[in-house]
């Protein structure tokens, strides 16, 4: 798979991320701290994708690597929402689980990426 394709399959992943996150937001309680979590774990979990999108139009090196590390800060945060929410029984750990390992294959991608950066 060549670059583009892989960046064309990346924007996908994480749309198809997004919509997941806002479908679980739907789900979390309707009290004053199932609200902040569900604020928070959106903003997030939807981000990701937004700001990847950004780092496919980026117009140098240091802007590229400025945007992937905002999706993997993005990414890092949303997989501790999750882990917040999980710890708190909120969902059932099969579902919960699915989207944690999404979360955290995401954030390895970014992660490694970043990394690349570097050498």
């Amino acid at each position: 798979m060549d670059n583009k394709e892989f960046n064309k399959q990346l924007e996908k992943r994480t749309i198809g991320f997004a919509i997941t996150i806002i479908n679980l937001s739907s789900c979390l309680p309707n009290t004053p701290e199932g609200r902040v979590i569900r604020n928070q774990v959106t903003k997030s979990g939807t981000s990701i994708g937004a700001n990847y999108r950004e780092v496919n139009r980026s117009r140098s090196k240091a802007d590229f690597s400025n945007k992937i590390k905002i999706c993997e800060s993005e990414a890092s945060e949303t997989e501790y929402w999750l882990e917040i929410i999980f710890e708190l029984k909120w969902v059932e750990d099969h579902k919960l689980n699915l989207i944690l390992t999404e979360a955290n294959e995401i954030l390895a991608i970014f992660t490694s990426i970043g990394k690349n950066l570097k050498n």
